[in-house]
């Protein structure tokens, strides 16, 4: 019920997604009435997937601007909360939501719980570069963070780089002002010497913010103070450089006709950095899978946030996380586990 859209979007969208996927099946939670009345309109172009899916009733629905401690105590029965439930009651293996952001990690860490090892999730997103994507974490879930939790935000990103990204051993590399290692604040520091101590990490220094999109790494870690910043400032410049171009082109008709000759390669360049298609922010670290779609998200878009979850289903990502973590950091008792 969530998102700027809400079920206009959602509800094509995962009739999308069923067609794509024959293994998918889908709960949509909700208010059951406007569900079932607005999933009319699609049943006969999509006639053929409606038998695997399925409305759960939600009687409350969480407000955009809701504030997550408000939502987590008196929104019992939202669709949001019902969803995460499902997930935990092992009638789901995935939720998957555009709506509110903070009380979608509230509700997920109250409901679900973190891995054993991992003391918070983090929110970890792919980024175009060239020749490929990289994964970034954390992207807002945390402002501050320590150095031992830059070091499992570090792990639960390579574990998703090899396991999603079919990347063999991913390079990972700490977002940092400059790449000396003199350089940085005190927990930066601290986490660069805890990933040397750790050969199952493969570990590459730091990197500064101009060469995240070069891709020369496979895993970029920091707090999600810094990595927020460093999306929305990304996701702002490439709009401002869109306007650039538009603007650039309809000056005259001169331009326009420029613009016309070049459009076949203007189409490649916006398809390969287009958001929608890398729509979905996973909330890692919690035992179970949750994904967070743009609020804004349009019916493809959301469809990709889908297509994430049915990946993550695929390869167990909880799973292969706390078997890294059991494998590689402290126990319980104080002592490291041995290196992978």
């Amino acid at each position: 019920m969530g998102g700027d859209h809400g079920p206009s979007v959602i509800l094509p969208a995962s009739l999308m997604a069923l067609s794509q996927y024959s293994q998918l099946k889908l709960i949509l939670v909700g208010d059951e009435t406007l569900l079932n009345k607005r999933l009319q309109k699609y049943r006969r172009k999509f006639k053929s997937v409606f038998d695997r899916l399925v409305i759960h009733h939600a009687s409350q629905s969480v407000e955009m601007d809701e504030e997550p401690a408000h939502a987590l105590r008196s929104k019992k029965d939202s669709s949001m909360r019902v969803a995460i439930n499902l997930v935990k009651e092992n009638l789901a293996q995935a939720c998957v939501s555009a709506g509110n952001t903070g009380a979608l990690m509230a509700i997920a860490r109250f409901v679900l719980k973190t891995i054993p090892g991992i003391d918070r999730p983090a929110i970890v997103s792919s980024f175009p570069t060239r020749g490929k994507s990289i994964f970034m974490l954390d992207l807002g879930a945390n402002v501050d963070s320590s150095a031992e939790q830059l070091l499992q935000f570090a792990l639960m990103g390579s574990v998703l780089a090899s396991a999603v990204g079919n990347i063999t051993h991913p390079q990972v590399c700490l977002l940092n002002i400059g790449e000396e290692d003199i350089k940085g604040n005190e927990q930066v520091k601290a986490s660069a010497q805890l990933l040397s101590n750790f050969s199952s990490i493969n570990y590459a220094g730091f990197i500064e913010g101009d060469e995240i999109f070069n891709g020369t790494t496979d895993v970029v870690v920091c707090d999600g103070f810094v990595g927020n910043v460093a999306l929305k400032t990304s996701e702002g410049t490439a709009i401002f450089i869109g306007r650039l171009l538009k603007e650039a082109y309809n000056q005259n008709w001169l331009t326009k006709f420029v613009g016309l000759l070049s459009l076949p390669i203007l189409k490649r360049v916006i398809k390969r950095i287009n958001p929608d298609f890398y729509n979905g922010a996973t909330l890692i670290g919690l035992k179970g899978i949750v994904i967070k779609s743009h609020g804004s998200a349009k019916a493809a878009a959301f469809t990709q946030a889908i297509t994430k979850a049915f990946l993550q289903i695929e390869k167990n990502i909880p799973e292969q996380i706390s078997s890294a973590i059991n494998k590689i950091l402290p126990t319980e008792d104080g002592n490291k586990s041995a290196p992978l």
